[in-house]
């Protein structure tokens, strides 16, 4: 074990911190582990909602191991396939602590468990699926409502940014262009429009103007 400089302990300090706030934000599905690049025999310092079953004082991994060895490693590794050790998928991310002479003292490491994600996703699918039906063809949606909202959603994106965050002079711009193109025509327009940029109607009319 390399013997720590007074700086180095407080990064090493201050990246549990980080970890303890990230462990906390992201429980129960996001494991965060703290390593001690100086004690590479002993490198899991600290780990927060331990899915993997490693424990404090487990030794470095290879990932850590490429670190200490050269200091020009990639930093940051992020979203890269991983595995826990009994099959589950996860996604993990790896950052890189340095001190003031460029040298790698640490490792903040964040590994995901997937399987609690792909089962919302596979209940999310049940959920949403449709079976298609000709004797039960209806639409709750007045006709023409798909387009405006499509109109909506490209010019939010040529502006890169999201309906609803559209600034005013943006929205009005935008509703004279749904007007002049006659799309406000279509029976309960201003509905639709208010409604996807998350506006009252009256402020719609008012845009029109």
């Amino acid at each position: 074990m390399t013997a720590r400089t007074p700086e180095q302990r407080l990064l090493l300090q201050q990246v549990e911190h980080i970890a303890e706030g990230l462990a906390r934000t992201f429980a129960p599905f996001c494991e965060v582990v703290v390593h001690d690049l100086l004690d590479p025999a002993h490198a899991v310092l600290a780990i927060h909602n331990n899915l993997s079953g490693r424990q404090a004082g487990h030794p470095a991994t290879e990932l850590g191991l490429a670190r200490i060895l050269d200091p020009g490693f990639e930093p940051v590794i992020a979203n890269y396939p991983n595995r826990f050790a009994d099959g589950r998928q996860a996604k993990s991310t790896s950052i890189g602590i340095k001190d003031a002479e460029g040298r790698y003292i640490a490792a903040l490491c964040l590994n995901i468990d997937l399987t609690m994600f792909q089962g919302f996703q596979r209940v999310i699918d049940q959920f949403v699926s449709v079976q298609p039906d000709a004797a039960a063809d209806e639409s709750l949606d007045p006709a023409g409502a798909e387009l405006i909202r499509a109109r909506i959603d490209q010019f939010a994106a040529r502006l890169a940014t999201t309906p609803r965050a559209l600034k005013p002079q943006d929205r009005r711009a935008l509703v004279k262009a749904l007007k002049t193109s006659g799309a406000l025509d279509i029976r309960r327009s201003m509905e639709t429009v208010a409604a996807h940029l998350g506006v009252s109607r009256a402020t719609v009319y008012s845009d029109a103007r």
